[in-house]
């Protein structure tokens, strides 16, 4: 209760407390996106009650704004098919379909068999969640290119009754395919007998139902789009994609690929149980593990250096260090470009190039410092040349890695979020214990 804001954690009390026909007249006045966080408070069975007591209209927009990890589709699926069907009605057909979808086949049915006009959500249905298709709403304004100005106006007021919200005017042809955009400006300062298709703009944007949903998002962000057209495969206007989805689209594409960059899985919710964690993270743990040998295996392999010039064993873990944070800089961005879709083919080797030399310009102006440092403490001037030479290339290697390795992976169509930092800290560390104690064992052997 101490992460949720004081009134609503009043409204929360009101439920545990049995006052919920208080609480339903409070919940006309708070918004919905705060209602779906008092909802997500509750337990299963006060959360049932809760959508039981409120007005469809207001437990459909509640349940539409809780997140994913809140599983709204449970609770609708506890509901009667009768009632359910009811709140399913008062959602726009893409919410319904985002939690009709989360549902088995065999409760589903139930529910859309008692909605009168099922059509529109069993088209969305038809797509993959995770394209435009699926993000899709099938509700928007749209008018055709050989009416009048005066008479556009008309049709835009018939339609918005229908229509919750609506950012653009598509204009379309007799076949409905997709043939302009309606600027309002235009519109409304044109005289009333200019046809439309004298002053709409040509519609060069819009998507497919079948692209990926964060490239759906990445279009509207580069170009500023309120909303976008989609279209089948003929150019028919199917739907629109609205920027409140491409904002839910971010959101959850980022806390997938936080999650993978540290090695989770991205189906592990955040709520989930330590059991779920544990099943989540003890596979790339072992793998962690694995590559840690490598690093150990190297050591090994250079024991007899490092119990001749103990003072290396200093500085193994600095230099190391140094490598695997160069690394995950260097990965860090290149990820976010490549998740951007700013380095194609031909900007490859630009991009490791310029990694590489900012890991070596790091590493000459660090490796001066941890030298001179190592060539004080150790009283040999050629042990600080050692982890000199040591720092400078590790530095430069990491970079190489941290642009390489991600890029490599995504071509070879392995997601390079989950993957890369497990490859990239293995290769630092054996590179980094690889020089300092191949240049140790030649140098002062």
């Amino acid at each position: 209760m101490s992460d949720i804001a004081d009134p609503l954690a009043e409204m929360v009390g009101l439920v545990r407390g049995g006052r919920i026909q208080e609480f339903v007249r409070r919940a006309h006045d708070v918004e919905p996106a705060d209602l779906a966080d008092v909802l997500a408070e509750l337990g299963d069975d006060e959360r049932l009650i809760v959508v039981r007591a409120l007005p469809p209209d207001l437990s459909s927009q509640a349940l539409a704004e809780m997140s994913e990890e809140s599983h709204a589709e449970a609770t609708l699926a506890a509901l009667d098919p009768e009632q359910a069907a009811v709140i399913v009605e008062q959602l726009e057909d893409d919410d319904a379909a985002d939690i009709l979808g989360e549902l088995p086949p065999e409760t589903r049915e139930p529910i859309l068999d008692e909605i009168e006009n099922r059509a529109g959500v069993d088209e969305l249905l038809r797509y993959d969640e995770e394209s435009a298709g699926g993000r899709m709403t099938t509700h928007m304004v749209n008018v055709r290119d050989s009416i009048t100005a005066a008479e556009a106006l008309e049709e835009i007021r018939r339609q918005a009754e229908e229509v919750e919200d609506f950012y653009q005017v598509f204009v379309v042809d007799g076949d409905r395919h997709l043939v302009g955009i309606l600027p309002f400006k235009d519109l409304v300062l044109s005289p009333p007998g200019r046809m439309v298709r004298d002053f709409m703009s040509v519609a060069d944007i819009y998507v497919t139902p079948e692209l990926d949903q964060e490239e759906v998002a990445r279009l509207m962000a580069r170009y500023n789009l309120p909303s976008v057209a989609v279209v089948d495969e003929s150019g028919r206007l199917v739907g629109r994609v609205t920027f409140d989805d491409v904002v839910d689209v971010l959101e959850a594409e980022t806390t997938e690929d936080l999650l993978k960059f540290g090695g989770v899985s991205a189906d592990e919710e955040l709520a989930a149980s330590w059991r779920s964690a544990v099943r989540s993270r003890l596979p790339w743990l072992y793998v962690n593990l694995l590559t840690a040998f490598l690093a150990g295996g190297v050591v090994y392999l250079f024991r007899e250096t490092v119990q001749h010039t103990v003072a290396l064993a200093v500085w193994m873990p600095i230099i190391a260090g140094m490598g695997g944070n160069t690394g995950t800089q260097a990965l860090a961005v290149t990820v976010r470009r490549l998740a951007l879709g700013l380095i194609p083919p031909h900007l490859f080797l630009r991009v490791v190039g310029k990694e590489i030399g900012v890991g070596f310009t790091n590493g000459l102006a660090i490796g001066v410092v941890v030298g001179i440092v190592a060539a004080l403490v150790g009283g040999e001037p050629r042990i600080g040349i050692v982890v000199f030479l040591a720092m400078a290339v590790n530095l430069l290697v990491a970079g190489f890695a941290g642009a390489f390795i991600p890029i490599l992976l995504e071509r070879l169509g392995i997601d390079p979020a989950i993957a890369s930092s497990i490859f990239v800290t293995t290769f630092t560390d054996v590179c980094g214990f690889l020089l300092l104690l191949g240049l140790a064992g030649w140098m002062l052997g």
